[in-house]
C-alpha cells in the first residue's frame, strides 16, 4: 500500500496556466523574472477535459498528492484505507475507462485520440496492479511515512498560506478527530488483519517493517517541526493523538508484524514482471541484465582511463578509480556551505554551459534548491526533485532537494557510516544536472510552461520516461564539467548500470544482498548508507524501478543517434532537445514516432 509521489493520481490544469515566476526563497537567490507561458492549443484543453473522470477516480483515493499538485477540494482529505478500497477504486477506474472509450469513438483530433489511448493504458495498468496486489500481497502501510508526506504536501514555503491551514484539518482526519472519521493507523491495521487469515498472501519483508519502526519517531518529530515552522495553531490535541497512535502502531508492528515478516525479499515472478512493465521497462529482465552488464564493464573501463588524469590534476597519489574517488570524497563540504556551493558555483556554471553550447532553452529565472529535513530524508533519502503544483500554479517552482544523510539506514551495530556521496565538490556537477537543469527541473517546468496535456504528463508518466531524460541530461553536460566532475558523472552512470543489473538479479534470485552490496561499495564506490538505501530500493521500497534510468537513457540515446543519422548536418541539438521536452512524458515508442514523423520532416523542410 505504498502511495508514492507521482505514481498516485495527481492533476494538471484543464486550461493553460498563466504562471509567473516565484522568488527563490534562499538568501543567495537572484530576483525571478517573468516567464512566458505558451498558450495551450485547443486540442490540449479538449484532452484535459476528457481526462477529468480518470483524474477523479485516482485522486479520490490518494488525495494528498492530488492536492500537492494543486487540485482543489482535496486539501483536508486523506488516503482511503477503508474496507474494500482496492475493489472500490477499480470500479471507479472502470467507470472512467468506459467514458474514455465512448469519447474515442467520436473524437476526430489525432492528438486527442492519442491522449485517450494513453489514458486507457494508464487505467488498465492501474487496475491490473491493484488486482495483483490484492491477490498476492498482505497490505502493510508505513503509517508514519504516509502521514508525514501528507502533511508536508501542504506545509511548504510555496504553498498558499490559506491552504496551509488545511494541514490541521488533514491531521485531525488522520487521527480520527474529525466527526465520522477513523484514525488512519486503525484503518491500516484493520486492512492488514482482515487479510491475515489468508496464508497465501505474501507478508511484508522484515527489512521494511524494521525501517518503519526506525523512522516512526523521526516522522512524528518532522510533523511537529512543520507545524511550528508554519505556525499552525490549535493542533495540540491532534499532535498528541498522533504521537500516541504512532507509538501504538509501532508496538503493534513490533509485536504482531515483525515476528512473522519474511526474510526473503523476492516478489512472485508475475508481480515483479508487472512492476517492470509499470515503470516502462518493456524487455525481459534477463535481457536488461545482459545489456546492463556490458554497460557496467564499459563505463568502469572509461572511469579507469580518466582516473589517473584526475589524480594528477588533484595531486592524488593513486591511479585506480576507486582510490581516486575515495580521496575526492575526503574533502567534504561543511554543512553550512553545501547549499551555497551548489547554488553559487555549480548551477550557474551549468546554465552558462547550457547556453554557450546550445544544449536546450532555459527559463529566465533561478532554480530552487534546498537541503532536506531529517524527516524528509527518512521518507526519501536520495536526492530528488519535488515538483511544483501543476494546477493553479501562480509562480511556484519545483525544488531540488538534497538530503544530508539516510536516517533509515544503520549498520549491524545500529550506527550508520558517513553518507558522503553528494556533499563534496566533484559530486555536485552531475547531480545538479540530473535533478536540476537540464534534468528534472527543466522537464517538469516544461509541463506547466509549454502547455502539455494531462495525458502526456501524468497519465503517460513512468520512470523510464522521467529518469531517462534526466540521465540523458547528465550525459549532455559531462563534456563541460571539471575533470573530477566528469569522473563522478561516470561513477553515477556506473550506478545506473549496476541498478539495471542488480535489481532484477536480486528479484530473480541470481545474487544475494551481501554480494550486491559489495558491488555497490567496492566497484561503484558508494558509502555504506547509500548502498543499503539502494538495496532497500531494489528489494522492498521500489522493486523494478531502479533499472528504468539505464533503460530510459538507452532508448533516448538510440533515438538521438537515429535522428542524427537521418538529418546529418541538418541536425540541431537544441531544437531536438526542445522537441523532446515539448512532448511531455511520452513513452519511448510514441516519442520515437513523434521524432520520426514530426521533428525530422520539419527540420528537413526548415533547412
Amino acid at each position: 500500500m505504498r502511495r508514492l509521489l507521482l505514481t498516485s493520481a495527481i492533476a494538471l490544469a484543464c486550461v493553460s496556466v498563466a504562471a509567473v515566476s516565484a522568488k527563490d526563497p534562499a538568501p543567495a537567490a537572484k530576483p525571478a523574472a517573468a516567464t512566458a507561458v505558451r498558450p495551450a492549443p485547443e486540442w490540449v484543453k479538449r484532452s484535459n477535459e476528457l481526462a477529468q473522470p480518470l483524474l477523479k477516480a485516482q485522486a479520490d483515493f490518494a488525495p494528498e498528492f492530488a492536492s500537492f499538485f494543486g487540485l482543489p477540494g482535496y486539501d483536508d482529505r486523506v488516503a482511503d484505507l477503508g474496507p474494500d478500497t482496492e475493489a472500490r477504486q477499480r470500479a471507479a477506474l472502470r467507470g472512467a475507462k468506459d467514458a474514455l472509450q465512448k469519447d474515442l469513438k467520436t473524437e476526430e483530433n489525432a492528438n486527442v485520440r492519442q491522449d485517450i489511448d494513453i489514458m486507457l493504458v494508464a487505467a488498465d495498468r492501474q487496475i491490473e496492479g491493484s488486482e495483483l496486489n490484492e491477490r498476492l500481497l498482505l497490505p502493510f502501510t508505513d503509517v508514519g511515512q504516509l502521514v508525514f508526506q501528507g502533511e508536508q504536501a501542504l506545509l511548504q514555503d510555496q504553498t498558499d498560506p490559506a491552504r496551509r491551514t488545511k494541514a490541521l484539518d488533514r491531521l485531525q482526519r488522520y487521527v480520527g478527530l474529525t466527526p465520522g472519521s477513523t484514525a488512519i493507523a486503525t484503518l491500516a491495521r484493520q486492512r492488514y488483519e482482515e487479510k491475515l487469515k489468508n496464508p497465501a498472501l505474501l507478508k511484508p519483508t522484515k527489512l521494511e517493517v524494521e525501517q518503519a519502526l526506525r523512522n516512526a519517531d523521526t516522522y512524528a518529530a518532522g510533523i511537529r517541526k512543520l507545524f511550528d515552522k508554519y505556525k499552525i495553531d490549535g493542533g495540540d490535541a491532534a499532535l498528541a493523538a498522533m504521537d500516541q497512535q504512532f507509538r501504538d502502531y509501532a508496538d503493534w508492528m513490533r509485536k504482531d508484524v515483525l515476528p512473522v515478516a519474511r526474510a526473503d525479499t523476492r516478489l512472485p515472478p508475475e508481480l515483479y514482471a508487472f512492476k517492470l512493465k509499470q515503470v516502462g521497462i518493456d524487455i525481459a529482465p534477463e535481457l536488461l541484465i545482459q545489456r546492463a552488464r556490458l554497460e557496467f564493464m564499459e563505463t568502469r573501463n572509461a572511469m579507469q582511463q580518466i582516473a589517473p588524469l584526475v589524480a594528477k590534476a588533484k595531486g592524488i597519489q593513486a591511479t585506480d578509480y576507486r582510490a581516486v574517488i575515495h580521496e575526492l570524497k575526503k574533502k567534504q563540504l561543511g554543512k553550512d556551505s553545501i547549499e551555497g556551493y551548489y547554488r553559487n558555483t555549480v548551477m550557474p556554471e551549468l546554465e552558462k554551459q547550457i547556453a554557450a553550447n546550445k544544449v536546450v532553452d532555459l527559463p529566465q529565472r533561478p532554480m530552487v534548491m534546498r537541503l532536506a529535513s531529517d524527516a524528509e530524508s527518512a521518507a526519501q533519502p536520495a536526492p530528488h526533485f519535488l515538483p511544483a503544483p501543476l494546477i493553479g500554479n501562480t509562480g511556484q517552482q519545483g525544488q531540488f532537494v538534497l538530503p544530508l544523510g539516510n536516517p533509515a539506514s544503520s549498520g549491524k551495530d545500529g550506527k550508520g557510516a558517513a553518507y558522503d556521496d553528494f556533499t563534496y565538490e566533484a559530486g555536485g556537477w552531475t547531480l545538479a544536472a540530473h535533478e536540476g537543469r537540464p534534468g528534472h527541473e527543466l522537464q517538469f517546468t516544461a509541463m506547466v510552461e509549454r502547455g502539455i496535456s494531462l495525458a502526456r504528463t501524468l497519465f503517460a508518466f513512468n520512470s523510464v520516461n522521467v529518469e531517462g531524460w534526466a540521465l540523458y541530461a547528465e550525459a549532455e553536460m559531462v563534456p563541460y564539467e571539471p575533470l573530477d566532475g566528469q569522473l563522478i558523472a561516470l561513477q553515477l552512470r556506473l550506478l545506473r548500470a549496476a541498478r539495471a543489473m542488480l535489481d532484477p538479479m536480486l528479484n530473480l534470485g541470481q545474487i544475494d544482498r551481501e554480494r550486491a552490496g559489495q558491488v555497490l561499495t567496492d566497484d561503484v564506490v558508494l558509502s555504506e548508507p547509500m548502498a543499503r538505501q539502494e538495496l532497500d530500493r531494489y528489494t522492498f521500497n521500489m522493486p523494478g524501478q531502479a533499472g528504468s534510468y539505464f533503460y530510459g537513457y538507452s532508448r533516448i540515446m538510440e533515438l538521438r543517434m537515429e535522428t542524427e543519422l537521418a538529418l546529418g548536418k541538418q541536425f540541431d541539438r537544441r531544437a531536438y532537445n526542445n522537441f523532446l521536452l515539448d512532448q511531455g512524458l511520452l513513452p519511448p515508442d510514441q516519442l520515437a514516432k513523434a521524432v520520426r514523423e514530426q521533428f525530422i520532416p520539419a527540420q528537413r523542410k526548415a533547412k
